[in-house]
């Protein structure tokens, strides 16, 4: 394993062994591209910290992803702090295995002060303003600490997922792999995010009976006017937008991602076609008795609901094209090609020959280590732009932390920049007001760092 790694799994007289009992200025909690991100910004403004990630750099890319997963959006919105996209195809989208390369590249691009196999169990602030880490390796303490864990924590299953027959394969998306993985016979898949219809559209490429429940989850078409969306959106300023710009915040931060594919080069989703070529589609899931299962009216509502918010975005697209004298091509707009006349809302799984289900129904949070009153009732930490009401406590990597791109490649950076920046000022205000002063920092000499 290269030197740039501290690895607790390494023998008890590795440098990493001395974590147990040390202190630091900055713990950060979380090695994905959140945690990388600022401990790139941190080694810049020469602030010693350590990046603390319970399994390996990629690992949800790695355990969490599907065989055929590819970003939905396009490589040139790769920009880790001092590591854009290295490939030569930018327009295109990293599969699976390639994000993970990214991520190790950026790894040994900079060697952050990582310790990977390690679990923090517990966060607490003492009296004394100091933070303590209770580690699966034993505890240390910081001044400052950045939680980069990301959102999405533990799979989500519904109760009546427990109503299910045993004879029926249950899988959460996060488990998905392949097609081949389930039992011959048809597959359910609950939920059309953009891992239900993906994977809902995994089965029916291979040529497996699908039934898709489909929620309420607007799209985007992938190409207009002879670009990405995405493209048009960036240069429309919709990715640098803050969340500060919107009434109402709270719900924006808590919207479904639009979905659409980069798979093969990028296409759109549509469902309305799946259900044209043989894909059979309900509404969302309301009730489960054994192999009974009973589905809301509301298919048609939410197909509608999709296909306005596709055709809104190509308004905005068109509006731009005209007020900047844009030369593109013009596209026609949409024709829905199948109508759920009549659809029914009932449906036995025996009958159908369904032997899968796959529960595309998300994750929900678990901050219940981190003992400092930050939560709203929703358990969603309270903060503005990362930085929370308790000193030196921040969170980086959350969904419209600060704008659009917050949770993911293409703006992590920025707010790391500016999580960073806060924490330097707040070094410099401690040395003159003692109010993050800790224990001397002894870990700095304990990591390899370049």
């Amino acid at each position: 394993m290269p030197e740039m790694y501290v690895d607790m799994r390494r023998p008890a007289t590795s440098p990493a062994a001395r974590l147990s009992g040390a202190h630091c200025s900055v713990a950060v909690v979380g090695g994905g591209q959140a945690g990388l991100s600022v401990s790139h910004e941190l080694r810049e403004r020469g602030i010693d910290h350590v990046v603390v990630e319970a399994h390996r750099v990629g690992h949800e890319w790695r355990a969490r992803r599907w065989d055929s997963f590819c970003l939905v959006t396009p490589n040139w919105q790769c920009r880790l702090p001092g590591y854009p996209y290295q490939g030569d195809d930018p327009d295109s989208f990293m599969v699976r295995d390639d994000i993970v390369r990214y991520l190790e590249g950026y790894v040994a691009h900079f060697r952050p002060p990582l310790v990977e196999g390690v679990t923090v169990t517990r966060l607490r602030r003492s009296p004394g303003g100091v933070f303590e880490l209770a580690t699966t390796e034993g505890d240390f303490t910081a001044d400052q600490v950045v939680i980069a864990t990301g959102p999405y924590h533990t799979p989500s299953l519904p109760s009546m997922a427990q109503r299910l027959p045993d004879s029926v394969t249950q899988v959460h998306s996060s488990r998905y792999r392949n097609p081949a993985q389930l039992p011959s016979g048809a597959v359910l898949v609950v939920g059309t995010g953009q891992s239900g219809c993906q994977i809902a559209e995994d089965l029916h490429l291979a040529g497996r009976p699908v039934h898709l429940a489909v929620g309420s989850a607007p799209r985007v078409a992938r190409f207009y006017r002879g670009r990405d969306c995405v493209a048009w959106l960036d240069e429309m300023g919709h990715y640098a937008k803050s969340i500060d710009d919107f009434d109402d915040a709270g719900a924006v931060r808590m919207r479904v991602n639009h979905y659409v594919t980069g798979r093969d080069g990028g296409r759109d989703i549509d469902l309305r076609a799946f259900a044209r070529d043989g894909m059979r589609l309900y509404g969302r899931l309301a009730e489960v008795a054994g192999t009974a299962l009973e589905f809301a009216d509301d298919l048609k509502v939410n197909l509608d609901h999709a296909d306005a918010v596709a055709e809104g975005i190509k308004d905005a697209i068109d509006a731009h094209i005209s007020a900047r004298n844009i030369a593109a091509p013009d596209e026609p707009r949409y024709v829905p090609v199948w109508e759920p006349d009549d659809q029914p809302r009932e449906l036995d799984l025996d009958q159908a020959d369904i032997t899968s289900v796959v529960w595309s129904t998300g994750f929900r949070r678990d901050h219940r280590w981190i003992e400092a009153p930050v939560f709203d009732g929703r358990s969603y930490p309270m903060h503005w732009r990362g930085a929370t009401s308790v000193p030196g406590l921040y969170f980086l990597g959350l969904p419209w932390q600060h704008s659009w791109g917050s949770g993911r490649f293409e703006a992590v950076g920025r707010d790391a920049e500016f999580l960073a920046n806060h924490i330097e000022a707040s070094r410099r205000l401690s040395d003159v007001c003692g109010t993050l002063t800790g224990a001397p920092t002894e870990l700095a000499s304990a990591l390899p760092i370049g």
